[in-house]
This record gives structure tokens, C-alpha cells and sequence, in this order.
């Protein structure tokens, strides 16, 4: 009977380990499909910076709108390389890559890391809407 407990509960521990283990691999790659669709508007930022700088030379209402875009797209550009150098240095490439078992305390980080890209993926988003906007009036 005592045979049967032990087992009982080894099985349910497993059971547990295993979906813990599978659900931090969900959200690694759930953190990381968020920097896959924002890291190519990089480029684009880039672009309305230049598109932006150029005209915001006068003191104007609209020239302060074009200098607070671009300070905003900068900012965002910013996060997000910021974040990616954070996030790295938390992580291996084992654990962002393959999906390796992480530590309390890495599981801890990771929910704030999810927390933190989704902010950014904000960011970056209305940061080109406005800029995008703004260059269309």
C-alpha cells in the first residue's frame, strides 16, 4: 500500500514537472514571437526618423509635432534594444532557443519579461501610427 502512495505521487509530480516544463516553453515562445513581429519594424522606424527629421526644421506647432514623433519612434527604437540586451542576459540560448527547463527564479523573470514586450510591442506600434499619421497630413 505503501508501494502505491509513493507511486501515486511520484506520477502526479511527474505529471506536474512535466506540464510546468511545457508551459514555460509556451511562454518563451510566445515572448519571443512578440520581439519576431516587432524586431522588423526596426527598419521602418529607421525610415520615419529620416522622414521626420526632415521636418521638423522650423518651431512651428507642426515642426514640434514631427521633433516629438521622432523623440518617440527613438525612444521605442531604444526599448527595444535595451530589452533585447536584458533579456539576453538572462537567458541562455539553450533555455530562448530549445525551450530548457528554467529555474524558479527564471520563470519569475520570464513573466516579467512577457509583461515588458508586450508594453513594448505597444510602443513600437503607436509610436510608427503616429508618426505614419503625422507624415500623412
Amino acid at each position: 500500500m505503501k508501494n502505491i502512495v509513493v507511486l501515486i505521487t511520484f506520477a502526479i509530480a511527474t505529471l506536474t514537472f512535466s506540464c510546468n516544463n511545457k508551459a514555460d516553453n509556451t511562454q518563451m515562445k510566445t515572448v519571443m514571437a512578440v520581439h519576431d513581429e516587432v524586431m522588423p519594424e526596426m527598419s521602418k522606424m529607421g525610415k520615419l526618423v529620416g522622414d521626420l527629421s526632415a521636418k521638423e526644421n522650423d518651431s512651428t506647432e507642426v515642426g514640434l509635432q514631427y521633433k516629438e514623433a521622432r523623440k518617440d519612434l527613438q525612444a521605442a527604437h531604444k526599448s527595444m534594444m535595451d530589452w533585447m540586451q536584458n533579456f539576453g542576459s538572462r537567458f541562455t540560448s539553450d533555455e530562448i532557443l530549445n525551450g530548457a527547463e528554467l529555474s524558479e527564479e527564471k520563470q519569475v523573470w520570464l513573466n516579467e519579461e512577457e509583461e515588458k514586450v508586450e508594453k513594448l510591442r505597444e510602443q513600437i506600434n503607436e509610436s510608427i501610427k503616429t508618426a505614419e499619421d503625422l507624415l500623412q497630413e
